[in-house]
Protein backbone atom coordinates (compact mmCIF):
# COMPACT_ATOMS: atom_id res chain seq x y z
CA UNK A 1 0.00 0.00 0.00
CA UNK A 2 3.59 2.57 0.48
CA UNK A 3 3.58 2.60 -3.81
CA UNK A 4 0.34 3.53 -4.36
CA UNK A 5 -0.03 6.46 -1.96
CA UNK A 6 3.36 7.75 -3.20
CA UNK A 7 2.10 7.69 -6.58
CA UNK A 8 -0.91 9.49 -5.41
CA UNK A 9 0.62 11.94 -3.79
CA UNK A 10 3.38 12.82 -6.65
CA UNK A 11 0.31 13.42 -9.00
CA UNK A 12 -1.24 15.69 -6.26
CA UNK A 13 2.13 17.75 -6.40
CA UNK A 14 1.74 17.98 -9.73
CA UNK A 15 -1.73 19.24 -10.52
CA UNK A 16 -1.59 21.85 -7.59
CA UNK A 17 2.23 23.16 -9.52
CA UNK A 18 0.27 23.67 -12.53
CA UNK A 19 -2.91 25.51 -11.03
CA UNK A 20 -0.04 28.03 -9.85
CA UNK A 21 1.90 28.42 -13.03
CA UNK A 22 -1.55 28.73 -14.85
CA UNK A 23 -2.64 31.29 -12.08
CA UNK A 24 0.77 32.79 -13.06
CA UNK A 25 0.65 33.37 -16.27
CA UNK A 26 0.87 36.89 -18.27
CA UNK A 27 -2.50 38.50 -18.94
CA UNK A 28 -2.12 38.35 -22.64
CA UNK A 29 -2.93 34.02 -22.37
CA UNK A 30 -5.83 31.97 -22.31
CA UNK A 31 -9.21 33.37 -20.48
CA UNK A 32 -7.51 36.20 -19.21
CA UNK A 33 -6.87 37.79 -23.16
CA UNK A 34 -10.26 37.19 -24.38
CA UNK A 35 -11.81 38.79 -21.21
CA UNK A 36 -9.58 42.11 -21.83
CA UNK A 37 -10.70 41.56 -25.52
CA UNK A 38 -14.43 41.60 -24.20
CA UNK A 39 -13.86 44.51 -21.63
CA UNK A 40 -12.03 46.70 -24.09
CA UNK A 41 -13.88 50.08 -25.04
CA UNK A 42 -14.37 50.52 -28.78
CA UNK A 43 -13.34 53.51 -30.50
CA UNK A 44 -15.86 56.49 -30.64
CA UNK A 45 -17.64 57.14 -33.43
CA UNK A 46 -16.05 60.25 -35.96
CA UNK A 47 -18.30 63.24 -35.76
CA UNK A 48 -20.78 63.49 -38.60
CA UNK A 49 -19.48 66.19 -41.47
CA UNK A 50 -22.30 68.87 -41.96
CA UNK A 51 -23.56 68.97 -45.70
CA UNK A 52 -24.27 71.98 -46.38
CA UNK A 53 -26.84 71.21 -49.04
CA UNK A 54 -28.36 69.08 -46.85
CA UNK A 55 -28.47 71.37 -43.34
CA UNK A 56 -31.72 72.02 -42.88
CA UNK A 57 -31.80 76.23 -41.51
CA UNK A 58 -35.14 77.63 -40.92
CA UNK A 59 -35.13 81.39 -41.30
CA UNK A 60 -37.88 83.49 -39.49
CA UNK A 61 -39.47 86.29 -40.39
CA UNK A 62 -40.26 88.12 -37.17
CA UNK A 63 -44.30 88.84 -36.06
CA UNK A 64 -46.96 88.57 -38.88
CA UNK A 65 -48.76 90.99 -41.12
CA UNK A 66 -51.68 90.92 -38.80
CA UNK A 67 -49.27 91.43 -35.59
CA UNK A 68 -46.89 93.56 -37.57
CA UNK A 69 -44.20 94.08 -33.81
CA UNK A 70 -42.88 97.77 -33.84
CA UNK A 71 -43.94 100.64 -35.68
CA UNK A 72 -40.39 102.75 -37.35
CA UNK A 73 -39.86 106.26 -36.36
CA UNK A 74 -41.25 106.99 -39.99
CA UNK A 75 -44.49 104.71 -39.21
CA UNK A 76 -43.54 102.05 -41.38
CA UNK A 77 -44.24 98.55 -39.77
CA UNK A 78 -41.35 96.01 -38.38
CA UNK A 79 -42.80 93.24 -40.01
CA UNK A 80 -42.00 94.37 -43.30
CA UNK A 81 -38.23 95.33 -42.20
CA UNK A 82 -38.09 91.32 -41.09
CA UNK A 83 -39.50 90.35 -44.76
CA UNK A 84 -37.25 91.81 -46.25
CA UNK A 85 -33.97 90.64 -44.65
CA UNK A 86 -34.95 87.27 -43.66
CA UNK A 87 -35.51 87.39 -47.51
CA UNK A 88 -32.38 88.30 -48.36
CA UNK A 89 -30.82 85.77 -45.54
CA UNK A 90 -32.51 83.29 -46.95
CA UNK A 91 -31.28 83.87 -50.77
CA UNK A 92 -27.58 84.55 -49.76
CA UNK A 93 -27.50 81.16 -47.10
CA UNK A 94 -28.87 78.92 -50.65
CA UNK A 95 -26.41 80.95 -52.68
CA UNK A 96 -23.71 79.75 -50.47
CA UNK A 97 -24.79 76.52 -50.93
CA UNK A 98 -27.18 75.91 -48.07
CA UNK A 99 -29.84 74.16 -50.58
CA UNK A 100 -32.45 73.31 -47.60
CA UNK A 101 -32.72 76.45 -46.47
CA UNK A 102 -36.11 77.63 -45.81
CA UNK A 103 -38.02 80.67 -45.51
CA UNK A 104 -40.62 80.45 -42.78
CA UNK A 105 -43.55 83.23 -42.79
CA UNK A 106 -46.15 82.79 -40.30
CA UNK A 107 -50.03 84.34 -39.94
CA UNK A 108 -51.80 85.27 -36.99
CA UNK A 109 -52.24 86.93 -34.09
CA UNK A 110 -48.97 87.27 -31.93
CA UNK A 111 -48.99 84.26 -29.61
CA UNK A 112 -50.62 81.51 -31.34
CA UNK A 113 -47.60 82.11 -34.08
CA UNK A 114 -44.84 81.37 -31.58
CA UNK A 115 -46.17 78.23 -31.40
CA UNK A 116 -46.91 77.62 -35.14
CA UNK A 117 -43.16 78.78 -35.46
CA UNK A 118 -42.15 76.35 -32.75
CA UNK A 119 -44.13 73.65 -34.97
CA UNK A 120 -43.12 74.01 -38.19
CA UNK A 121 -39.25 74.03 -37.43
CA UNK A 122 -39.96 70.74 -35.07
CA UNK A 123 -42.09 69.30 -37.79
CA UNK A 124 -39.20 70.15 -40.17
CA UNK A 125 -36.43 68.38 -38.18
CA UNK A 126 -34.46 71.61 -38.51
CA UNK A 127 -31.20 71.69 -37.68
CA UNK A 128 -30.95 75.01 -37.32
CA UNK A 129 -34.29 78.15 -36.58
CA UNK A 130 -32.34 81.78 -36.86
CA UNK A 131 -35.31 84.27 -36.27
CA UNK A 132 -34.84 87.84 -37.63
CA UNK A 133 -36.26 91.09 -35.93
CA UNK A 134 -36.02 94.54 -35.63
CA UNK A 135 -35.05 96.72 -32.33
CA UNK A 136 -37.36 99.56 -31.06
CA UNK A 137 -37.29 100.60 -27.29
CA UNK A 138 -40.01 100.75 -24.14
CA UNK A 139 -42.82 103.40 -24.68
CA UNK A 140 -41.44 105.88 -21.92
CA UNK A 141 -38.17 106.00 -23.63
CA UNK A 142 -40.19 107.42 -26.71
CA UNK A 143 -40.40 110.92 -27.97
CA UNK A 144 -42.88 112.74 -30.43
CA UNK A 145 -42.17 113.96 -33.68
CA UNK A 146 -44.50 114.98 -37.09
CA UNK A 147 -43.48 112.71 -40.34
CA UNK A 148 -45.24 113.35 -43.27
CA UNK A 149 -47.95 115.14 -41.84
CA UNK A 150 -48.42 111.87 -39.72
CA UNK A 151 -47.92 111.74 -35.75
CA UNK A 152 -44.79 109.41 -35.27
CA UNK A 153 -42.76 108.14 -32.20
CA UNK A 154 -38.84 108.15 -32.27
CA UNK A 155 -35.77 107.46 -29.71
CA UNK A 156 -32.39 108.46 -31.00
CA UNK A 157 -30.55 107.13 -27.50
CA UNK A 158 -30.41 103.82 -28.72
CA UNK A 159 -28.77 102.18 -31.57
CA UNK A 160 -26.56 98.78 -32.99
CA UNK A 161 -27.82 95.27 -32.84
CA UNK A 162 -28.39 92.33 -30.89
CA UNK A 163 -28.77 88.42 -29.90
CA UNK A 164 -30.47 86.82 -27.92
CA UNK A 165 -30.48 82.53 -26.82
CA UNK A 166 -32.36 81.10 -24.59
CA UNK A 167 -30.67 78.57 -21.90
CA UNK A 168 -33.89 76.24 -21.90
CA UNK A 169 -33.17 75.55 -25.73
CA UNK A 170 -31.50 72.36 -25.24
CA UNK A 171 -28.66 72.93 -27.80
CA UNK A 172 -27.98 76.22 -25.96
CA UNK A 173 -24.31 75.63 -26.46
CA UNK A 174 -24.54 75.50 -29.83
CA UNK A 175 -26.78 78.29 -29.63
CA UNK A 176 -24.51 80.43 -28.03
CA UNK A 177 -21.62 79.33 -30.59
CA UNK A 178 -23.58 80.22 -33.03
CA UNK A 179 -24.50 84.04 -31.88
CA UNK A 180 -20.99 84.62 -31.10
CA UNK A 181 -20.44 83.60 -34.58
CA UNK A 182 -22.92 86.09 -36.36
CA UNK A 183 -21.76 88.79 -33.75
CA UNK A 184 -17.98 88.88 -34.38
CA UNK A 185 -18.95 88.44 -38.10
CA UNK A 186 -21.03 91.86 -37.81
CA UNK A 187 -18.61 93.39 -35.61
CA UNK A 188 -16.01 92.81 -38.48
CA UNK A 189 -17.78 94.54 -40.64
CA UNK A 190 -17.64 97.90 -38.01
CA UNK A 191 -21.37 97.21 -36.91
CA UNK A 192 -21.73 97.80 -33.25
CA UNK A 193 -24.48 96.13 -30.88
CA UNK A 194 -26.98 97.62 -29.04
CA UNK A 195 -25.53 98.21 -25.16
CA UNK A 196 -28.71 98.97 -23.41
CA UNK A 197 -30.41 95.74 -22.78
CA UNK A 198 -27.76 95.60 -19.26
CA UNK A 199 -29.68 98.87 -17.81
CA UNK A 200 -32.56 99.48 -15.83
CA UNK A 201 -34.05 101.65 -17.90
CA UNK A 202 -35.42 99.00 -19.51
CA UNK A 203 -37.63 97.34 -17.34
CA UNK A 204 -38.72 94.22 -17.71
CA UNK A 205 -36.65 94.06 -21.32
CA UNK A 206 -33.70 93.94 -19.47
CA UNK A 207 -31.01 91.15 -20.20
CA UNK A 208 -28.02 89.21 -18.92
CA UNK A 209 -25.28 89.77 -21.05
CA UNK A 210 -23.28 86.42 -22.07
CA UNK A 211 -20.76 88.19 -24.67
CA UNK A 212 -19.97 91.76 -23.95
CA UNK A 213 -17.65 91.59 -26.94
CA UNK A 214 -20.35 91.00 -29.28
CA UNK A 215 -23.71 91.29 -27.73
CA UNK A 216 -25.25 88.45 -27.18
CA UNK A 217 -28.43 88.01 -24.26
CA UNK A 218 -29.96 85.41 -22.42
CA UNK A 219 -33.40 85.30 -23.22
CA UNK A 220 -35.10 82.30 -21.74
CA UNK A 221 -38.43 82.83 -21.62
CA UNK A 222 -38.80 83.35 -25.55
CA UNK A 223 -41.11 80.76 -26.80
CA UNK A 224 -39.14 80.29 -30.22
CA UNK A 225 -35.87 80.00 -28.47
CA UNK A 226 -36.63 77.88 -25.77
CA UNK A 227 -39.44 75.25 -27.74
CA UNK A 228 -37.27 74.31 -30.40
CA UNK A 229 -35.68 71.42 -30.45
CA UNK A 230 -32.70 72.70 -32.40
CA UNK A 231 -30.27 75.40 -32.04
CA UNK A 232 -31.70 78.79 -32.31
CA UNK A 233 -31.28 82.59 -32.59
CA UNK A 234 -33.04 85.76 -32.66
CA UNK A 235 -31.19 88.49 -34.53
CA UNK A 236 -32.28 92.29 -33.69
CA UNK A 237 -30.76 93.39 -37.15
CA UNK A 238 -30.92 97.03 -35.91
CA UNK A 239 -33.08 99.82 -34.31
CA UNK A 240 -35.62 101.30 -36.49
CA UNK A 241 -37.14 103.34 -33.77
CA UNK A 242 -33.83 105.32 -34.33
CA UNK A 243 -34.44 107.61 -37.49
CA UNK A 244 -30.47 107.73 -38.26
CA UNK A 245 -30.33 103.66 -38.22
CA UNK A 246 -33.93 103.27 -39.43
CA UNK A 247 -32.71 104.88 -42.58
CA UNK A 248 -29.95 102.51 -42.80
CA UNK A 249 -31.40 99.24 -42.28
CA UNK A 250 -33.58 100.30 -45.67
CA UNK A 251 -30.35 100.81 -48.02
CA UNK A 252 -29.41 97.66 -49.46
CA UNK A 253 -25.70 98.42 -48.52
CA UNK A 254 -26.50 97.49 -44.85
CA UNK A 255 -29.19 94.30 -45.98
CA UNK A 256 -26.08 92.94 -47.66
CA UNK A 257 -23.35 93.08 -45.03
CA UNK A 258 -25.83 91.61 -42.54
CA UNK A 259 -26.95 88.54 -45.04
CA UNK A 260 -23.24 88.16 -45.83
CA UNK A 261 -22.16 87.87 -42.02
CA UNK A 262 -24.74 85.80 -41.21
CA UNK A 263 -23.88 83.41 -44.23
CA UNK A 264 -19.92 83.03 -43.23
CA UNK A 265 -21.28 82.79 -39.61
CA UNK A 266 -23.39 79.59 -40.57
CA UNK A 267 -20.49 77.83 -42.58
CA UNK A 268 -18.26 78.51 -39.96
CA UNK A 269 -21.05 76.72 -37.85
CA UNK A 270 -21.49 74.15 -40.12
CA UNK A 271 -18.26 73.00 -40.13
CA UNK A 272 -17.50 73.39 -36.40
CA UNK A 273 -20.56 71.14 -35.26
Amino acid sequence: MGQPRSIIASLVSTLVASILLWSLAPADSGHAAIARKIAKPKPPHAPVKCELSKFRILVDVGHTPDSYGALSARNDTEFGFNFRLASLITARLKAEGFAATRLLVTDGKARPSLFKRVSTANDARADLFLSIHHDSVPDKLLGSWEFDGANSYFSDRFSGHSLFVSQRNPHFAASLMLARMIGRQLKQQDLHYASQYTLPVMGRYRRQLLDKDVGVYRYDGLVVLSQTRSAAVLLEAGSIINRDEEMAMNFPERQEIIAGAVAVAMREFCERR
